[in-house]
């Protein structure tokens, strides 16, 4: 099931790339200043598109999921060592 699933999301990836390639064929130039860039404006789309999701996965990860899988590696030894004290008796 995983891989029929994986199979049809490559297939439209890779049908969207080549829809949109198609269709902005035209070369664009790019200025950057220190480099300058000229290549279709299909490839400069999906391209800066997979970049912004990239960078939006990465800061997403470091401001929401890196912060609460610290917290709960706290609060996890936290509890294994309450649960320790718990087990051996006081004398």
């Amino acid at each position: 099931m995983n891989r029929l699933v994986f199979a049809l999301v490559a297939l439209l990836a890779v049908a969207v790339g080549l829809l949109v390639g198609t269709l902005n064929a035209d070369r664009a130039s790019l200025d950057l200043l220190w480099i300058q860039l000229e290549w279709p404006l299909g490839l400069m789309l999906l391209l800066f598109f997979a970049s912004g999701l990239l960078l939006g996965i990465i800061l997403l990860y470091l401001s929401q999921v890196l912060p609460l899988r610290l917290q709960l590696r706290k609060l996890r030894a936290r509890a294994s060592k309450q649960a320790a004290q718990d087990i051996v008796p006081d004398d």
